[in-house]
């Protein structure tokens, strides 16, 4: 099925602008994944690489936070995507055990290394969930060896997390 121009420029324009991903933009589009996919690779032959456009364009729209949170909402993405392929597996796709242990593994690797990263780069969301850790922490402390002070605990938490808000977030 031949599509207009104008399907391939929207959904050039939403990969590379909206950074949508590109089975997103073509599910949008009402356009096959493995058509999109060659769309993307004829251009780049072409010398439009998408790819290159795609980040100049999240380097250049906003600080370097908003670029680690669209890291972190890119990767989940394609974790959302290897976890749908592993699960369709179980609905009649055949992955070898081994093919499946190399795409979790790979998947956790990804994922150490992203969060890493975010840590670096965003320290004030690492300190925000580090306060938020801490203050469930005494929450379960409380619960556990004080249950007599959970309600004024909870009393006191709901004010502070405003506090933490503001420090943090």
């Amino acid at each position: 099925m031949a599509h207009p121009q104008e399907t391939r420029d929207k959904l050039r324009r939403m990969y590379i602008f909206d950074q949508q991903a590109l089975e997103i933009g073509a599910l949008q589009c009402n356009v096959a994944i493995a058509t999109a996919r060659r769309w993307k690779s004829d251009a780049a032959a072409e010398g439009d690489d998408w790819d290159k456009l795609r980040a100049a364009q999240t380097l250049a729209g906003g600080s370097m936070e908003e670029l680690a949170r669209q890291m972190l909402a890119g990767f989940l993405l394609q974790y959302q995507s290897v976890m749908e392929t592993l699960n369709a597996n179980d609905e009649g796709q055949k992955l070898t055990p081994m093919v499946r242990v190399t795409m979790l593994a790979s998947l956790a690797d990804s994922y150490n290394k992203t969060v890493a990263a975010s840590k670096r780069v965003l320290p004030d969301t690492s300190e925000l969930a580090t306060a938020m850790q801490v203050v469930q922490k005494l929450a379960e402390y409380i619960r556990e060896h004080y249950p007599q002070h959970a309600a004024a605990f909870v009393e006191v938490l709901e004010p502070f997390g405003s506090e933490l808000a503001k420090t943090y977030g």
